[in-house]
């Protein structure tokens, strides 16, 4: 019998720690063995849980957010939910920043934790440079304006010791069993973080970032639209640090969103696009790789944010009604 978890004083100690676990039926038998991070495990079904959690308390620490004080952020959902989760513990006003061209599962869930939003049209529905760049300017204002302190995660480097820690997660995990890390890039905190302490721990580990193959900016490509939500700002963010990176993995939308349904089917795991853009590329790398070796992935939020975008919505209008009882 499994040991009845431990009592917390909070919420927030639920953070981190999150399981790995092995897949099976999506994994071809010639290639590596594919480990996925459920970071769904973390409070509000996301890994961004570990770095909002860390930019509040190193702003606590410093002084630059005094006790109930106000917090802005920017952000296509999942960061805003985890900031409202952490400010609702510590008892902090939000304002959040964000888009209808993210899910509206998400804004109903920072609603709900109490943030107060601002939304920014976006021209097509889709993630692209211009948009980022008016949600920022949007946020900017609003600390202006109020006073707050703007967690600004493009910039801010304090979350990269939350990601440390989920290195170190995984290299326990897999007690040093890894040959390669895959995940997908947003501000670059979580594929920079992890791949840094996995180096430190296994220089020659190949660590693999993933971006929107119609926004490869990464990569030297254009900047463009994609759905994807989370990853692929469409401009070089400022944590990029190529130096801890050893390759780029374009993934389009199409492909992202036909995986992550697939891992959901195949394997019970119900993720979010850009879990699905993380195993496309995680299988490139485990085919090249071949048996014996070990790829780590990551699942970076829950599928239930995702109920009513394209990714799913379409499956929910396959229901068949019935006719009633036979006569």
């Amino acid at each position: 019998m499994r040991a009845a978890p431990p009592l917390e004083a909070s919420i927030l100690a639920r953070i981190g720690n999150t399981p790995l676990v092995a897949l099976k039926s999506i994994v071809p038998a010639d290639c590596a063995r594919i480990l996925i991070k459920l970071e769904s495990e973390n409070p509000t079904g996301s890994m961004k849980d570990r770095m909002a959690l860390a930019m509040i308390e190193a702003a606590e620490k410093d002084g630059r957010l005094k006790p109930g004080g106000r917090v802005v952020e920017y952000t296509g959902g999942s960061t805003g939910v985890s900031l409202a989760l952490i400010c609702a513990v510590k008892r902090y006003p939000l304002s959040i920043v964000t888009s209808d061209a993210f899910s509206k599962e998400k804004r109903s869930h920072m609603a709900a934790l109490g943030a107060e939003l601002t939304l920014v049209r976006s021209d097509s529905g889709g993630m692209d440079a211009s948009l980022t760049r008016n949600m920022i300017e949007a946020a900017r204002q609003i600390a202006e304006t109020t006073g707050a302190f703007w967690t600004d995660q493009l910039k801010n480097a304090d979350q990269l010791p939350a990601y440390h820690a989920m290195g170190e997660e995984i290299w326990r995990q897999t007690e040093g069993k890894i040959e390669a890390f895959v995940q997908s890039t947003g501000s670059a905190a979580s594929v920079r973080g992890v791949a840094e302490k996995l180096r430190a721990l296994k220089p020659g580990v190949r660590t693999v970032a993933v971006e929107p193959k119609e926004s490869a900016v990464l990569s030297g490509g254009k900047s463009g639209s994609h759905k994807i939500e989370g990853v692929g700002a469409g401009f070089v963010v400022p944590l990029w640090a190529p130096s801890v990176i050893s390759e780029i993995v374009p993934v389009s939308t199409e492909e992202a969103m036909a995986m992550a349904r697939e891992l959901a089917r195949a394997e019970g795991i119900f993720a979010g696009t850009s879990t699905g853009a993380n195993l496309v590329a995680a299988l490139n790398v485990a085919k090249r790789l071949g048996p014996g070796a070990t790829v780590v992935t990551v699942m970076c939020d829950s599928g239930i944010k995702y109920l009513s975008t394209a990714l799913y919505a379409e499956s929910a209008g396959k229901a068949k009604e019935w006719a009633g009882p036979a006569r």
